[in-house]
C-alpha cells in the first residue's frame, strides 16, 4: 500500500491525505505556512504556466473531485484581475471596472523630453561613489556590517544603549566597522543624502520668549524625490481625464484627483506637453512631550496628488514627506488675541519662505525626472491642503466662527444650502480694502478693520502669489475631523441623550461578538481618548442599536447623516451617487429640528442648545462641489498624515535628549532617510546584478557577474548599473522588493490558484481553499471534529432534523444535478430515520471568507472569520454567525444586492465521510446547515425597509409547527459575512448577554452599516 508524503517537508509514511493534513496543520511541524509561502514566492514563470491552455496538473474524476469550480468553465473568473491585489499598477486602478466606461483624456499633455536621471543616477552622484566601486556598502565594510548598523540606527535606542550593546563580549567578536554609537552615526552621515535640511532665524517685529527658528528643506526637492522614487513607477497618474459611465457621456465618474475638474482646468492653463504635478500639503500641531511639558511641533508634510490614491493613503508607502518644522513661538504681547494674530502671520510668512520654490515652479515650470528616467516639464500648483477646521480657517485668513471655504458665518452654519464660495479673489479684494484704510504694521487697527470682513488679521496669505491655487478649492474636506469627529462630538451625544447612557451602554455590551471587530463590553458613553478607529467602530452599530428607543424623526436625521457619511467615503463616485449624497444631507436638515425639540442637543454642562452653530455641518455642504473639483474626498483624509506625525516627529523626539527637539528631529530624519535610500539602492543593484547574471547564464558566461550580497570586497566594474535601454527599467523596478513597503494580506484567491495547479499527490485533498465568483473560501486542514456520526452531530449542534435535511439535499442533487442552486425551505420530505450513504461527518467550527472590493475587483480585502461552534462555555447557546447566501443562479453578489440572495445563520459546517470501501461522489463536498431569516414586510414604501432607519427588519423563518426553517446547502453558496442586530424595542431585556442575544431575540435589524463594502449592495 502506497504511503502519503508531506508536500512541504517531504516527510513520508502517512496513512492517508487526512493524516498529511493533520501533520501540516500543526504549528510545530513548520509546514503550517506552506500555502502562503507558495503564493508569495511562486516564480513568475509559474504564472505563464498556469495561464496557459494546458490542462491542470491535478487530474481527478469530476465525481471524486473537490467542491471547487472548473477553471475552464469560468468559475474562477478573471484570475489576472482577481489575484492582482491592491498594489497593482494597471490603468484602471482605483476606478470602477465597468466595461462601458468612456474616458476623455486631456490631449497633448505630460510629454517626455529625452533622458533625465534615475534614482540610481542620483545615488551614484554622491562624493563617495568612487569608494562603492570597490565596496558597494561603503562606508560600511560589508552587507552584514550594514545590516547591523542599519538595525541599530532605526531601533530607536539611545546612544548610551547602543554603546552598551556594542560593548557586549559577543558583539565585540563581530567584524564591525564601528565601535560606538558616535562612530556609527558618523558613518551614517556619509551615506548618500536626499533633500537636505536647512535652518533660518526668522526676525520678528515683536519680541518672543525664544528666537524663532525655521527648519526646512526644499519642497521641490521633496517633490522630485517622490516623482523619481522607484516604488511609484507604476503608481503615477499624469493625464487629466473625464470619465463617464456610458458613451452618451451623461453620467460623470470621479475617483482620483486627475478625474476632477481642477486637474483638467489647471492643465488647460499650462503649455502644451507640460506635466501637471498636483502638490498636497498637510500641517497640524502635535504634542512632542509625553505626559508632562508643553512641547509642541508643527510639521509640514508634502506629497503628490499624482500618486494613486490607494498607494498614497498607505502609511507604509512613505508618500508624505516632512518638508518643514514650522515654528511655534510665544510672543510677548499684552493682548492674547493679538498674540494669536502674530502667530498666524508668522505661519504664513514661514509657509511663504518654504514654499517659494513650488510657487516658482508653478509659474515657470521646472524639468524633473520620473522613475523611468524620462525628463518632464513640470508645474506644481497646490491641489490640496489637508488640515483640520481651525487650521483651515487660519490658512484661509478668516477669523473664528467663519467658514474657510464659503461666505457663511456661524449663524448660518445650520442652513440647508451651500453659501457662496469664498474665492481667492474675494479674500484678496477684502484684504486690499483693509490695507487701503489701515497700515498692516499697526496690528490692532488692521485687525479691527479685517474683522469687518470676518478676516483674522493676516495681511499677506502664503497663497497670494501661487498660480492656479484657490483656498476654496485646495482646502479639501478632511474626513478624520469633518466626518468622524463630527459624528462622535454630535451624533453620538444626541443618541446617548435620547436613549440614555445606561440603556445604550447595555445594548452595545450585549451585541454578539464578531471575530476581528471591536466589541464595546462597557458601552460607549464613558469612553476616554476616543480614536478615529473607535469612532468608526461605533458607526457600525449605533443606528440599529438605537432604533425604537428614539423618536422616528430624530432617528431619520441621524440615519441620514450616517448615509451621507458612508456615501462620501466611497473611492468611486458618479453623478447618481452625488445626488444621493445631496439627498441624504437634505433629509438631515429636514428632520434636524426634532433633535432640538426633544432636548437632545446639549452642551458640556447639560444645558439644551437651541442653535446649529456647528462649523462641520456647514463644511458638509462643500463636499459635493469638492468631489467635482478634486476627485473623491476619501483621498484627503488625515489618517495617513496623522500617522506620519508618529514616524516623522514623535519617534525621533523620543530618541532625543528631550531638549531642543527640532534640530535633533531633523538629524534623526536625515539619518533615517539616508538609511532608507541606501536600502533601496542596494535592493535595486542586487536585482540588476541578478538580471545580468541570468542573462549571462543564458550565454554560458557567469564569470563576470558580481554578487552584491558577498561580504568580501570585489570589483563591480563589469556590471553596468545604468540601464541603457528604457524598456528594461520598468521591468527591473517591477521585480524589485522595496524595503518596508509591504504588509501583505493573506490572499486566498492566489492560494486557491496555486493549489488548483499543483500536481496530484503533492497537496492534501480535498482542497481547503477555493473560489466562487468574487468570494474565496478557506478551511483549516484539520477539522475541529475529525469524526462524528450524523445523529451525534444533530444532538451536539441542536439540529433534530439534520438527517432528513441531508436526505432531502441528496434527493435534490439526484433530481437537478450537482450544479443545482439550493434554496432554504420547502416541505421536509424525508423522515427522521431515512438511511444515508454515509455514517460519519467531519466538522469545522470556523470558515474564512474573503471577497474583493465592491468598486474595484482587483483589490483583495482581508478575510473574515465565520463561526459555527456548538454550545460551550460561555457560549451556552452556541456561536453561530450569519451570512449572505445565494439562492438564484442568475444573481451575483454584490452586483445584484439582496436580489437572488437570502440571509442565513450557519449552524453546522461539515464534510460527509463515506462508508469504508464504498466509492461515492460525496467524499469531497463541504456542506452547511443554515437557518433562514425572512424580511418583515413594511406597510410604508415598496423597498421593505423600516422608514426611519432604512434597514431591513428580519425574523426567523418558521414552519407551521413552530420549528425553525433550516436546510443543507453547499458551502459554495455562501457569499459574505453579514451582521444582524437584535431589535431591542423601547427597552432592552436585561436578561440578554453577548452570548445569547442572537438566540433569544425575535426580530433583527439587517445592519448595512457594519461594513462599508457591504453597505452599497445592501442599500440597493
Amino acid at each position: 500500500m502506497s504511503s502519503f508524503q508531506c508536500p512541504s517537508c517531504g516527510k513520508g509514511g502517512f496513512k492517508n491525505d487526512v493524516a498529511v493534513a493533520r501533520h501540516m496543520s500543526q504549528p510545530r511541524s513548520g509546514c503550517s505556512t506552506w500555502l502562503q509561502d507558495l503564493a508569495c514566492f511562486r516564480p513568475e514563470s509559474d504564472d505563464s504556466r498556469m495561464d496557459s491552455d494546458d490542462e491542470p496538473n491535478i487530474s481527478m474524476d469530476m465525481d471524486d473531485g473537490p467542491n471547487i469550480p472548473d477553471i475552464e468553465s469560468g468559475g474562477f473568473g478573471d484570475w489576472d484581475e482577481m489575484s492582482r491585489g491592491s498594489t497593482g499598477g494597471s490603468e484602471s486602478q482605483g476606478m470602477p471596472t465597468h466595461n462601458s466606461e468612456v474616458i476623455d483624456s486631456y490631449p497633448d499633455c505630460a510629454q517626455t523630453y529625452g533622458k533625465g536621471y534615475t534614482f540610481l543616477d542620483l545615488f551614484n552622484s554622491d562624493n563617495n561613489s568612487k569608494h562603492r566601486a570597490m565596496n558597494p556598502y561603503y562606508p560600511f565594510s560589508s552587507r552584514k556590517d550594514w545590516e547591523v548598523g542599519s538595525w541599530l540606527l532605526r531601533s530607536g535606542l539611545s546612544m548610551g544603549k547602543i554603546d552598551s550593546f556594542l560593548s557586549l563580549e559577543m558583539i565585540k567578536t563581530l567584524p564591525l566597522s564601528f565601535l560606538s554609537a558616535k562612530e556609527l552615526r558618523s558613518r551614517a552621515e556619509m551615506l548618500p543624502s536626499g533633500p537636505r535640511w536647512m535652518s533660518q532665524i526668522i526676525p520678528t517685529r515683536f519680541p518672543t520668549k525664544l528666537p524663532v527658528v525655521l527648519y526646512w528643506r526644499d519642497p521641490l526637492d521633496c517633490i522630485s524625490s517622490l516623482l523619481n522614487h522607484p516604488a511609484f513607477h507604476d503608481q503615477l497618474d499624469f493625464t487629466p481625464r473625464r470619465v463617464y459611465t456610458t458613451a452618451q457621456r451623461l453620467c460623470r465618474v470621479f475617483s482620483e484627483w486627475a478625474t476632477g475638474d481642477d486637474a483638467w482646468n489647471m492643465q488647460s492653463a499650462l503649455p502644451k506637453g507640460a506635466t501637471l504635478l498636483g502638490t498636497i500639503l498637510s500641517s497640524d500641531k502635535t504634542n512632542v512631550s509625553t505626559m508632562t511639558g508643553d512641547r509642541v511641533a508643527h510639521p509640514l508634510l508634502v506629497s503628490l496628488a499624482n500618486i494613486r490614491m490607494s498607494t498614497r493613503l498607505k502609511s507604509s508607502s512613505n508618500a508624505f514627506v516632512l518638508t518643514a518644522l514650522l515654528p511655534v513661538p510665544k510672543f510677548i504681547y499684552k493682548k492674547k488675541r493679538m498674540r494669536g494674530v502674530l502667530e498666524d502671520r508668522l505661519i504664513h510668512e514661514c509657509l511663504d519662505i518654504v514654499l517659494r520654490p513650488l510657487k516658482v515652479a508653478a509659474r515657470e515650470g521646472v524639468m524633473l525626472s520620473d522613475p523611468i528616467g524620462h525628463s518632464r516639464y513640470c508645474f506644481t500648483p497646490l491641489a490640496s491642503y489637508i488640515v483640520d477646521t481651525p487650521e483651515a480657517m487660519m490658512l484661509a485668513a478668516v477669523g473664528g466662527k467663519t467658514s474657510p471655504v464659503t461666505m457663511a458665518m456661524y449663524k448660518q452654519f445650520g442652513d440647508s444650502f451651500r453659501h457662496e464660495p469664498r474665492t481667492r479673489a474675494t479674500t484678496l479684494s477684502q484684504l486690499a480694502t483693509a490695507r487701503s484704510k489701515v497700515d498692516p504694521d499697526d496690528i490692532e487697527a488692521f485687525f479691527r478693520e479685517a474683522q469687518k470682513f470676518r478676516l483674522n488679521g493676516v495681511n499677506t496669505p502664503f497663497w497670494l502669489d501661487w498660480p492656479l491655487s484657490d483656498p476654496s478649492h485646495f482646502l479639501t474636506p478632511e474626513f478624520l475631523h469633518l466626518i468622524h469627529r463630527e459624528f462622535y462630538d454630535h451624533d453620538v451625544k444626541w443618541l446617548i441623550c435620547a436613549v440614555g447612557d445606561t440603556e445604550i451602554d447595555f445594548r452595545f455590551s450585549v451585541l454578539q461578538v464578531i471575530t476581528g471587530f471591536r466589541h464595546f463590553h462597557g458601552g460607549i458613553s464613558k469612553l476616554k481618548q476616543v480614536t478615529g478607529r473607535a469612532q468608526r467602530d461605533i458607526q457600525r452599530s449605533i443606528v440599529a442599536v438605537s432604533a425604537d428607543a428614539v423618536p422616528s424623526t430624530v432617528m431619520a436625521a441621524v440615519r441620514a447623516l450616517m448615509d451621507f457619511r458612508y456615501l462620501v467615503q466611497s473611492p468611486v463616485i458618479d453623478d447618481i451617487q452625488l445626488t444621493r449624497i445631496s439627498t441624504a444631507l437634505e433629509e438631515f436638515h429636514a428632520n434636524k429640528d426634532a433633535i432640538i425639540d426633544g432636548g437632545f442637543r446639549r452642551g458640556q454642562r447639560g444645558g439644551v442648545i437651541e442653535n446649529w452653530y456647528i462649523p462641520k455641518l456647514e463644511l458638509m455642504q462643500s463636499i459635493v462641489p469638492s468631489i467635482r473639483n478634486t476627485g473623491v474626498s476619501l483621498q484627503w483624509t488625515a489618517d495617513t498624515t496623522e500617522h506620519a506625525h508618529i514616524t516623522e516627529i514623535k519617534d525621533p523626539a523620543r530618541s532625543s535628549n528631550n531638549n531642543n527637539y527640532d534640530p535633533q528631529i531633523c538629524r534623526h530624519l536625515d539619518r533615517t532617510d539616508k538609511c532608507r535610500r541606501f536600502d533601496l539602492a542596494m535592493s535595486l543593484l542586487n536585482n540588476m546584478a541578478d538580471s545580468k547574471r541570468q542573462g549571462s547564464d543564458d550565454v554560458g558566461d557567469v564569470n563576470d557577474n558580481v554578487d552584491l550580497d558577498a561580504d568580501d570586497d570585489h570589483d563591480d566594474g563589469d556590471v553596468d548599473f545604468d540601464a541603457d535601454v528604457d524598456h528594461d527599467i520598468p521591468h527591473l523596478l517591477a521585480m524589485n522588493k522595496y524595503p518596508g513597503h509591504s504588509r501583505p494580506t493573506t490572499n486566498y484567491f492566489e492560494i486557491a490558484k496555486v493549489l488548483q495547479h499543483r500536481e496530484a499527490g503533492t497537496v492534501p485533498v480535498p482542497l481547503r481553499s477555493f473560489v466562487i465568483e468574487r468570494t474565496a473560501f478557506h478551511l483549516a486542514y484539520d477539522p475541529s471534529i475529525r469524526n462524528i456520526s450524523v445523529d451525534d452531530a444533530a444532538i451536539k449542534f441542536g439540529l433534530p432534523d439534520l438527517r432528513p435535511a441531508i436526505a432531502d439535499f441528496l434527493r435534490r442533487e439526484d433530481t437537478h444535478g450537482r450544479d443545482h442552486i439550493h434554496t432554504i425551505g420547502g416541505a421536509r420530505r424525508a423522515g427522521p430515520t431515512t438511511p444515508l450513504p454515509f455514517d460519519k461527518l467531519q466538522v469545522w467550527f470556523k470558515l474564512r471568507l474573503q471577497d474583493t472590493d465592491f468598486h474595484d475587483i482587483s483589490i483583495i480585502r482581508p478575510a473574515q472569520t465565520l463561526n459555527c461552534a456548538p454550545p460551550s462555555d460561555p457560549w451556552t447557546s452556541g456561536r453561530y454567525d450569519t451570512a449572505i447566501i445565494n439562492n438564484e443562479a442568475r444573481c451575483v453578489w454584490p452586483t445584484d444586492g439582496l436580489h437572488g440572495h437570502t440571509i442565513g445563520q450557519i449552524r453546522l459546517l461539515m464534510r460527509p465521510v463515506g462508508k469504508s470501501g464504498t466509492n461515492w461522489s460525496w467524499k469531497d463536498r463541504f456542506l452547511v446547515y443554515v437557518h433562514r431569516f425572512d424580511i418583515v414586510p413594511q406597510s410604508s414604501g415598496t423597498n421593505d425597509r423600516e422608514p426611519s432607519t432604512q434597514l431591513h427588519l428580519l425574523k426567523r423563518a418558521k414552519r407551521s409547527n413552530g420549528t425553525r426553517v433550516g436546510d443543507i446547502v453547499p458551502v459554495t453558496q455562501l457569499r459574505a459575512l453579514v451582521n444582524l442586530v437584535p431589535r431591542f424595542g423601547a427597552s432592552a431585556d436585561n436578561r440578554l448577554t453577548p452570548y445569547n442575544s442572537m438566540e433569544h431575540a425575535s426580530q433583527f435589524w439587517l445592519n448595512k452599516y457594519w461594513d462599508k463594502n457591504s453597505y452599497f449592495p445592501l442599500s440597493m
